[in-house]
């Protein structure tokens, strides 16, 4: 089977880093969801609106394959543990493919405006599927080792001046972002961290628990 690429997203992250870990986790975070050509049609999308969250299947598109391993060391477990691939969401897998639960904001003309995705930009994106909370919400549903980690927030610091730099509608976003720390698992606490974000370079480093920003440029 031959996966055809029907859109590709637009967003503030062109790199990996500080790249949401989750579909849904920082609200706010807005994207594109840019049809090709082929599939820029209104009739495709006829009913979607009604929805209210969709399903994306997207390619890991900045993950270069390597052969598979049945055991992958996840980050949020501080990269020393390893775990099944399948009881993951490591890009490293047989076949590279994300799923992402949006919410759906707006339908335009050839796009979907999708608010919370954890897509680089220019994320290939091969299908879309409407989101059915009647039978796709499971609440009572464990987290296995995954809950473990939840709730373990940085506390950011980001002097007013700065934050002025940012547009009003990106401020609550990177706070968001730098909250759940975006430093790869193996991090130092004397290192200078940077990433892109909207347009700007983010720079911060992290010491006791506490994130503080050190410039926007």
């Amino acid at each position: 089977m031959k996966l055809k690429i029907i859109a590709k997203t637009e967003s503030d992250f062109p790199t990996k880093f500080g790249l949401p870990r989750q579909s849904g986790l920082v609200e706010g975070n807005l994207s594109r969801i840019v049809f090709e050509k082929e599939y820029a049609s209104s009739e495709a999308v006829r009913g979607l609106d009604g929805y209210s969250h969709i399903w994306l299947i997207w390619g890991f598109s900045m993950i270069q394959q390597r052969r598979w391993s049945p055991t992958v060391r996840p980050p949020r477990l501080g990269g020393n543990k390893r775990m099944g691939v399948f009881a993951t969401r490591s890009p490293f897998r047989p076949n590279p493919l994300g799923l992402s639960c949006v919410r759906l904001v707006t339908i335009e003309s050839g796009a979907l405006i999708v608010d919370g995705a954890d897509l680089t930009d220019g994320t290939p994106i091969y299908d879309i599927k409407p989101y059915l909370p009647f039978t796709d919400s499971r609440p009572n549903a464990s987290g296995g080792f995954a809950r473990e980690v939840l709730g373990n927030c940085l506390k950011v610091e980001i002097d007013s001046s700065l934050l002025e730099l940012l547009p009003d509608d990106k401020r609550h976003v990177l706070t968001q972002i730098l909250q759940q720390d975006p430093r790869p698992a193996y991090h130092d606490d004397n290192r200078v961290y940077g990433f892109e974000f909207a347009g700007f370079e983010i720079k911060f480093t992290v010491k006791d628990g506490k994130l503080t920003v050190l410039g926007i440029t």
